[in-house]
C-alpha cells in the first residue's frame, strides 16, 4: 500500500483529532442516528481537551459531506482548526471513534483500506464505450466514448447486389469505433495506473477492443461478456467478475511480500529490527498485523527516522525531549518520511509475525540487526 496520501498529515504539526464514524444513511432515521454518534463523539473529544476550532473544523465536514448509499463510515483527521484529510470508508468503522493525540491515528482507516489495485472497466458494444477507472487512492475518473462512425453498425441480410459492401462498411466502422474506445481506455489505465483492465459487453466490440489494445496491458486484461450498455441492464455478474479480480491482484501482491519477507531468513523480523531499519532508511516495505486492541508505544523525535524503542536510544541521536505514542502511528509516520509502503495483514494471514511486524528491507550490510556474516 502506498502511503503517499498521507503525507499532509505529517507537513504539519499536531496534536490531532481523529475521527471515525458510521456515517450510514440507509435508513429514515439516519441523520438523527448521525447527529448522536457525532455528539458523542465530540464529547469524546472536549474530554481530551482537543481546541474547539478543531473539534467545529471536523463537525461542519461530518455534518456537511456529501451522503452515500448503503452503509459506510467517514475518516476524518484536522489540527490547529482545520480538516487535513478525509476519506469515505467502504463499510462503517468497527467502532466508533475519537482521538486527540501528538500523531493522527490512521491505523483504522489503513487496515480497513487494505491494499489498494488501481483499475479500468469498459463496458462496450459497437457503438462506443462507458469507461470508469478508480485510481490506487480511489479517486474514481468516468469516460463515454461514441464512436466516429455511425453507418451500418448491423450487417444486411444476406441477398442483393451490394451486400458484401455493406458487409465491408460494417466492420470499417466497428473496428474505428473500438480503436476510438480502444484510446481512451488506454489514456485511463496510464492516468491510474491501472493493473487491471476489464473489458466488458459485446463480444464482438470486445473482440476487437483487445485485438488493438497495447502490448503492455494485454496482460493486465480481462476480457468478459457480461454486462450491458441497455438501460436498465443487470450489471451484478460483471461488478461480481470486476470486485472478485481486484481480489485476486491485491491477494497475489500480499503474497509476493510475504514471498520476499520469507527470503530474509529473519532480516527484518520484529518490533526492534524494523525500528532500527527504519532510523536507517531500509525499509521498503513494512508488515503488520491487524490488531484494533493494540496498545503498543514508541518513542519519536521531530523527524520521521527519529523512532526508538526506548528514549536513550532517541538521546544518543541527540533528540532533546523524546515523545511516547501509539507504537502504529510512530511506524507508519516513518514509513511516509521514507517513502516506504505498508501491507496490513489479517491474524490468519502471518500468525508467526514476530511482534506483530516485519520489513522487507531495501539493502542488507552490516549493521542490519538480525544479519548472520557467518
Amino acid at each position: 500500500m502506498q502511503l503517499s496520501f498521507l503525507r499532509p498529515l505529517y507537513d504539519r504539526p499536531g496534536p490531532w483529532v481523529s475521527v471515525y464514524l458510521d456515517a450510514s444513511a440507509n435508513t429514515e432515521d439516519a441523520h438523527p442516528a448521525l447527529d448522536l454518534r457525532w455528539r458523542a463523539l465530540r464529547q469524546q473529544l472536549q474530554q481530551q481537551r482537543a481546541d474547539v476550532e478543531t473539534i467545529e473544523a471536523v463537525e461542519r465536514l461530518v455534518r456537511g459531506h456529501d451522503p452515500m448509499p448503503g452503509d459506510y463510515g467517514l475518516a476524518v483527521f484536522g489540527a490547529r482548526g482545520r480538516v487535513v484529510l478525509s476519506e469515505y470508508l467502504s463499510a462503517p468503522p468497527l467502532r466508533d471513534l475519537a482521538a486527540y493525540t501528538s500523531l493522527p491515528h490512521v491505523m483504522p482507516m489503513l487496515a480497513q483500506r487494505g491494499e489498494q489495485v488501481a483499475w479500468v472497466r469498459v463496458l462496450a458494444d459497437r457503438t462506443g464505450a462507458d469507461a470508469m477507472a478508480i485510481s490506487a487512492g480511489g479517486v474514481p475518473r468516468r469516460a463515454h466514448v461514441t464512436g466516429r462512425e455511425h453507418f451500418q453498425l448491423r450487417r444486411v441480410q444476406p441477398g442483393g447486389w451490394s451486400q458484401s459492401h455493406h458487409q465491408k462498411a460494417a466492420m470499417e466502422a466497428w473496428h474505428h469505433n473500438a480503436g476510438d474506445v480502444t484510446a481512451a481506455t488506454v489514456e485511463l489505465a496510464e492516468k491510474v495506473g491501472a493493473e487491471v483492465v476489464v473489458v466488458a459487453g459485446d463480444v464482438r466490440a470486445t473482440g476487437m477492443i483487445a485485438a488493438q489494445m497495447p502490448e503492455r496491458w494485454q496482460d493486465l486484461m480481462v476480457r468478459t461478456d457480461a454486462g450491458s450498455r441497455g438501460g436498465g441492464a443487470d450489471q451484478t455478474l460483471l461488478d461480481d467478475l470486476t470486485v472478485q479480480t481486484i481480489a485476486e491482484v491485491a491477494d497475489q501482491r500480499i503474497t509476493a511480500v510475504l514471498d520476499r519477507f520469507g527470503m530474509q531468513e529473519d532480516v527484518g523480523a520484529g518490533l526492534d529490527a524494523v525500528v532500527s531499519a527504519l532510523q536507517r532508511n531500509q525499509v521498503e516495505t513494512m508488515l503488520i498485523v491487524d490488531d484494533p486492541s493494540a496498545t503498543g508505544e514508541l518513542w519519536i523525535g521531530p523527524d520521521p527516522t527519529e523512532i526508538a524503542t526506548d528514549p536513550g536510544q532517541l538521546a544518543a541521536m541527540s533528540v532533546r525531549d523524546p515523545e511516547r505514542v501509539r507504537a502504529d502511528a510512530a511506524l507508519v509516520r516513518a514509513l511516509v518520511g521514507t517513502d516506504a509502503e505498508l501491507t496490513v495483514l489479517g491474524p490468519d494471514e502471518a500468525p508467526e509475525l514476530t511482534d506483530g511486524v516485519g520489513a522487507v528491507l531495501r539493502y542488507v550490510d552490516a549493521g542490519t540487526p538480525g544479519r548472520d556474516d557467518g
